[in-house]
């Protein structure tokens, strides 16, 4: 049995992990169908055409590709700084809650960024993407990520395998976790898919309340403790 909400650490939820990983599949569907079809949460297509556009001499697409990859750095050093400011804080309030919040704030900046600066629209969202990926690294204990599905995709066949080798219940559910993880991410993706087409630049703003309501479930989750 899946538990969707373990009292024990909110953050590692399954109900947390699916929000995140749907807020993160929209924001990708958002940013290949609204902003210039770039694939903001993953930056490792970015650091090949790096390399291939500084052996070839492409000086300004070489920068142009620079500039999300240097965004996504600095979301992971932004995650740590508040990490630090609220770590010793009240339990009242966790820091993965700020980051959470200030993921909200960026992106509904974002949906106003108008066609003519979507590289400022794909350089936050590439930010925003590595806060959540720098703060929620584990779901159910098992290590996990919100914004893309490859080693999500790894591990659960991984785990597929082990139960079909040694019939092992714990790697049958997890296997079940990650399929679940991606599951959402796609379902994210479907529905920023669908409503990029019909409200453009403003689709992006579906993910605030999906972030917001991950805040207050890892509020309630720590209340009730």
């Amino acid at each position: 049995m899946i538990h969707l909400v373990p009292p024990e650490q909110p953050s590692e939820s399954m109900l947390v992990g699916c929000l995140l990983a749907a807020s993160g599949g929209l924001q990708d569907a958002y940013t290949y169908n609204v902003r210039d079809q770039v694939f903001a949460n993953a930056q490792t297509g970015n650091m090949v055409l790096i390399g291939q556009s500084l052996a070839l001499g492409h000086w300004v697409v070489a920068l142009e590709h620079f500039i999300p990859v240097m965004a996504f750095a600095a979301g992971v050093f932004a995650a740590e700084v508040v990490h630090n400011r609220f770590h010793s804080h009240s339990q009242a309030f966790h820091w993965r809650q700020a980051v959470v919040l200030l993921e909200a704030v960026i992106l509904a900046l974002v949906a106003f960024i108008p066609q003519g600066l979507n590289w400022l629209a794909n350089v936050l969202v590439s930010f925003v993407c590595a806060m959540q990926v720098e703060s929620f690294r584990k779901i159910k204990g098992n290590a996990y990520a919100t914004t893309m599905c490859i080693g999500n995709l790894r591990s659960g066949m991984e785990q597929l395998y082990y139960w079909k080798k040694n019939r092992n219940k714990a790697s049958l559910r997890r296997a079940k976790v990650y399929c679940t993880v991606i599951l959402c991410f796609v379902a994210g993706a479907s529905l920023g898919g669908v409503a990029s087409h019909y409200w453009g630049e403003h689709a992006i703003l579906i993910c605030c309340p999906l972030l917001l309501v991950t805040v207050i479930l890892m509020a309630w989750v720590r209340r009730k403790r």
